[in-house]
């Protein structure tokens, strides 16, 4: 099995000893994507919708670097700092599946995120 590191500066460095995502045996293992802005490193902005939606653009742009997209997502988890954030965050989010099959999800409440941001998201895809 081998297992490659993926990065690109199309989405937010690394902010601690992770990989922004991983290659293995057919699958991309995305971290998970805050709100912050690859050019600058700073958070975009405190709403949530906008969050999501850097959060979602961080996201496409490892997809694309590891070999991957929208439409071979399998599985994602969605983190909000706030429950009562959902119906906006899904929203932004089912914008980038309306095509396609959605992949599972689980979405769950945690009590706070790094840098004090309202949504982070990973995911799972497979790749060429």
């Amino acid at each position: 099995m081998s297992i490659d590191a993926v990065s690109t500066s199309s989405a937010p460095a690394a902010i601690g000893p992770y990989s922004q995502a991983i290659r293995a045996n057919g699958f991309l293992f995305c971290s998970g994507q805050i709100a912050l802005d690859p050019a600058t490193g700073e958070i975009v902005s405190d709403d949530v919708r906008e969050q999501t939606e850097r959060v979602m653009k961080n996201l496409a742009a490892v997809l694309a670097a590891g070999g991957s997209g929208w439409d071979r997502v399998v599985k994602v988890t969605i983190f909000l700092a706030d429950m009562n954030d959902f119906a906006a965050v899904n929203a932004i989010y089912g914008r980038y599946f309306e095509s396609l099959t959605p992949p599972a999800r689980a979405t769950v409440a945690v009590r706070t995120l790094p840098r004090n941001v309202a949504v982070e998201i990973d995911c799972i895809a497979v790749h060429d």
